[in-house]
C-alpha cells in the first residue's frame, strides 16, 4: 500500500494567511489521511497591499508578483520542512486567486510553481483550475472531490472561507457551488472598525439586522442562477460591497445583516442530514449560531486542524490524484465538458 507524503499550500481570498499542511494519504479499499503538521503564516502588511491592489496593475507587475509570491511560498515550505524535519514527496499549491471569470474563459492563481520548486527544492503541482475552465467549466469549487473521497460520512460539506461553498451528493453525482460571499465581505466591514476581522462575531452580535438591505442583497442575480456556478472576489466587489456604502449605517448593523444573509443562503441549500463545517468562519460563533438557526442539517464542528486546514489538506490530495493521473475535478460540480485531471508539475 503506497503512502503519499505531501505539503498542501492554501492562500485564501480573504488574505488571512498562507496555510501549510503536511499530510499523508493511503489507499486500500478507500482513502485515509492524516494531517501531521500544519501552520498558518500571516501575510505582511506589504504583501496584503500588493495582493489587494494587483488586479488593477499592469501585466509586467502581475508577472513580477507571480514570481515573487512563488519564491515566498517556496521559502515558507523550506523553513517549515527544516523546522519539523520533513521530507515530502512533493508540494501541492492552490496559489492565490487574483482573477476568476470562468464565464469569460479565464482564471488566474498566482504563486509561480517553478519558483516554489526552485526555492524549496521539491517537486510542485499547481494551477488546478485552468484545465477545467478550458473545458468550459467553472474551475471551481475544486474541494468536492476531496469531500467525496475523504469525508464521505457527511451529507454536506460546508466551507466558510473568503467565499462560502458547499458540496453534497445528489442523484449519485457530487454537486457543489459557491453559496455566497463570506469572510471577504465580513473582514472588509470589520476593517472599518479598525480590526482585521470580527473576532467571534462580537460586532455583529451588537448589530441590528436591516431588513431592507438584507432583501436587496438576497435579490442579487447570482442567487437565481442554477449551479454549476462560482463567485470571484471581483464579483463581490461589484455586486455586494457597494451596497454597504450607504451613509449613516452602523458597521455593526452591516455585519449583523450580512451574517443573516450568509445563514439564510446556506439554509436554503440544506435538508436533513449532517453537515461538517470548516474554514475561518467557524470561529465566528455569531455566524455559526445563525447558520444553525436556518439550516435543516445537523451541524458538525470538527477538530481545529480540520477547521483551519481542510482546504490545504484537500489541495494536497488533489496533487496525489494528479500524480496518479486520476480525476481530480468533477464535471458535475464545475459544468465542464468532462471530468478531468488538472495541475501542472514542476520539478526542482
Amino acid at each position: 500500500m503506497q503512502q503519499y507524503n505531501v505539503i498542501g499550500i492554501m492562500s485564501g481570498t480573504s488574505l488571512d494567511g498562507v496555510d501549510l499542511a503536511y499530510c499523508t494519504f493511503q489507499f486500500n479499499t478507500h482513502w485515509t489521511y492524516a494531517i501531521l503538521k500544519a501552520e498558518t503564516f500571516s501575510y505582511s502588511e506589504e504583501w496584503k497591499k500588493i495582493l489587494t491592489e494587483l488586479p488593477t496593475k499592469n501585466a509586467e507587475t502581475f508577472v513580477k508578483v507571480d514570481s515573487a509570491l512563488g519564491k515566498l511560498f517556496g521559502q515558507l515550505v523550506k523553513d517549515f520542512c527544516t523546522k519539523h524535519s520533513l521530507d515530502p514527496d512533493f508540494i501541492s499549491s492552490h496559489g492565490h486567486t487574483i482573477f476568476h471569470q470562468p464565464d469569460s474563459g479565464y482564471t488566474s492563481q498566482i504563486g509561480d510553481g517553478s519558483s516554489i520548486s526552485a526555492v524549496s527544492g521539491f517537486p510542485v503541482i499547481c494551477d488546478f483550475r485552468s484545465a477545467d475552465v478550458a473545458l468550459g467549466g467553472q474551475g471551481a469549487p475544486l474541494v468536492p472531490i476531496g469531500d467525496r473521497l475523504l469525508f464521505e460520512e457527511f451529507d454536506y460539506c460546508l466551507n466558510l472561507g473568503g467565499i462560502a461553498n458547499i458540496s453534497f451528493e445528489e442523484n449519485n453525482q457530487r454537486i457543489a457551488f459557491d453559496v455566497c460571499g463570506c469572510n471577504i465581505v465580513l473582514n472588509a466591514l470589520a476593517c472599518r472598525l479598525g480590526d482585521e476581522y470580527d473576532e467571534g462575531g462580537k460586532y455583529a452580535a451588537k448589530g441590528t439586522i436591516n431588513n431592507e438591505l438584507l432583501d436587496k442583497i438576497n435579490k442579487s442575480g447570482y442567487f437565481n442562477k442554477p449551479y454549476p456556478k462560482s463567485l470571484g472576489r471581483e464579483d463581490l466587489e461589484v455586486d455586494i460591497l457597494p451596497v454597504f456604502d450607504k451613509p449613516g449605517m452602523k458597521v455593526e448593523d452591516l455585519l449583523a445583516t450580512f451574517c443573516e444573509h450568509i445563514a439564510q443562503q446556506i439554509g436554503k441549500q440544506t435538508k436533513s442530514g449532517n453537515m461538517i463545517v470548516s474554514g475561518g468562519g467557524v470561529h465566528n460563533s455569531f455566524l455559526l449560531d445563525r447558520i444553525k438557526f436556518y439550516s435543516k442539517a445537523s451541524i458538525v464542528v470538527p477538530d481545529v486542524q480540520i477547521i483551519n486546514f481542510k482546504e490545504a489538506l484537500i489541495f494536497a490530495f488533489l496533487g496525489v490524484l494528479r500524480k496518479r493521473k486520476e480525476v481530480n475535478c468533477l464535471s458535475s460540480v464545475t459544468g465542464s465538458s468532462r471530468d478531468n485531471c488538472g495541475g501542472i508539475i514542476w520539478e526542482p
